[in-house]
Parts: structure tokens; sequence; C-alpha cells
């Protein structure tokens, strides 16, 4: 059994064939899928999925950086008042991106630390967008003075100086199709981790792994990652499925 611990099902690129697609999930050993928040405007969608797939989605809620703009203070109310009202099993997806747009890097800086405070006092792990951004996210999770803070580096792909960081901060390593490309790197990378820190992601329908790269991906799709996983550590599919399922579960206790 795999669980899915990224994927934006909720989208508008699945509203063609969204229940074939959970099916084909389902029918894959892709059990479970936890779904990372965008911001207020997708909330609905996300509780609608919930509602028609009560055993097999979770729900996170967070404000994802890109989506961090001038209306910053308005979209963290709205996050503030959903952790309030609804059972959620993390606080995500946040972080920093300062791949497209740098305008509103110390809104993304002082929206993350807001929501990892949120996530402490609701006592909820965090899962974490980073691109192009390393150094100022540890920057705010090394000013966080709590042990109890834990959570994912969502597709990770990082060297191994800043996995054993992340791993050292208490964060598990999300690994998705980029784990397939071929010239990523990123298997060579995660070789010198191990397995014990990873867990499986899509974030559908982004990034899906060979050999369906450049086209939609969903969560149908995860155990391509966890063979491809096989290989790397040289083990069996049902031990990554194992060892990747029981790291989920303790961290979002489902």
């Amino acid at each position: 059994m795999y669980i899915d611990t990224h994927a934006h099902l909720y989208v508008s690129e699945f509203d063609a064939d969204r229940n074939e697609m959970m099916q084909r999930a389902l029918n894959a050993g892709v059990k479970q899928v936890v779904l990372p928040a965008i911001d207020s405007e997708t909330t609905a969608a996300m509780h609608a999925l919930k509602k028609q797939f009560p055993d097999n989605i979770h729900l996170m809620m967070g404000l994802h950086p890109t989506h961090v703009k001038e209306n910053v203070e308005e979209e963290l109310v709205h996050v503030a008042n959903e952790l309030e009202k609804n059972n959620f099993v993390a606080v995500g997806e946040i972080g920093m991106d300062l791949y497209w747009d740098k305008t509103y890097q110390k809104e993304q800086q002082k929206a993350f630390a807001q929501q990892i405070d949120w996530a402490l006092a609701y006592d909820l792990p965090i899962v974490i967008h980073c691109r192009e951004a390393f150094d100022e996210i540890f920057e705010v999770l090394e000013g966080v003075v709590n042990q109890r803070l834990s959570g994912i580096f969502h597709c990770f792909t990082g060297n191994v100086a800043q996995a054993q960081r992340a791993i050292e901060l208490n964060m598990l390593l999300g690994i998705g199709g980029v784990l397939t490309f071929k010239n990523s790197g990123l298997a060579e990378t995660i070789s010198k981790i191990p397995l014990a820190h990873l867990v499986l992601e899509t974030d559908a329908p982004y990034l899906a792994p060979m050999p369906f790269r450049g086209k939609r991906n969903e969560s149908a799709y995860l155990p391509l990652v966890a063979q491809r996983l096989a290989q790397v550590y040289q083990v069996t599919d049902e031990q990554v499925a194992q060892i990747t399922t029981s790291n989920v579960r303790k961290l979002f206790g489902i």
C-alpha cells in the first residue's frame, strides 16, 4: 500500500475525469492521498474532494508561497479560520519560492514563520515548498526553538548537505517524479540518505515520472517512483512501500 503525500487532485486539470483518476490510484495500490492547500480560492474544491472520498483523502491547510501577494494578510486570516474550524493533518504547503519572483520575499518569509507558529499551536507537522530558497528556509526553521516541529521538504531536490540539514531539523524528504528523470542527479544524492527519512509523493498534476514526463501526473503513477527508489536502495518495491507508508503514518497520524 502506498500513500501519496502531496497531490493537487482538486485542480481544474482533473475536472474531466476526477472519479476515474481516483479509481486508477486505488487500483494501483495508492490508498491514501494528502492534498496540500494553495490559497483561499481552492479551499472549497479541496473540501469537496475530501467529502467524496472521506476514507482516502486527507487535507492540509496553508498559503502556498507563490500565492503570497499584496493580499497576504487576508489570505492568512483565511488559513487561521480554516485551522480553527476543521481537522487537517498538516500545515502546508508553506515555505518560500524565489525562482519565479522575489518581489514578495519578505512577505513569504513572514508568512512561512507565522504558519509554523500555527502548526506548533495545533500540534501539526508542516509541508515545505522550497525553490531556490534553501538558505532562507533554513534561516526560518533554525530560528524555531521547538523540538516538536516536524514535517516534509516537499519535492526535495537539494544536495546531500541540505538533506542532512533538513533531517537534523526533524524533516522527512518528499521524493517524486524527478527521481526518474535521467539527468536529475537526485538518485545519487538520496542514495547517501537512509530510506527511513523519505516519503513518496507525486505533486500531481505536475512532475510526472518517466515514461509520462511532460504529461499530466496523477496519483496512480506513484508506484513508478517507488520502483526507482527500490533500484536506488537495492530493496524490493514492497519494502519501499512499507517503510515510506510507515513514515507517513507516524508523521500525519493517518
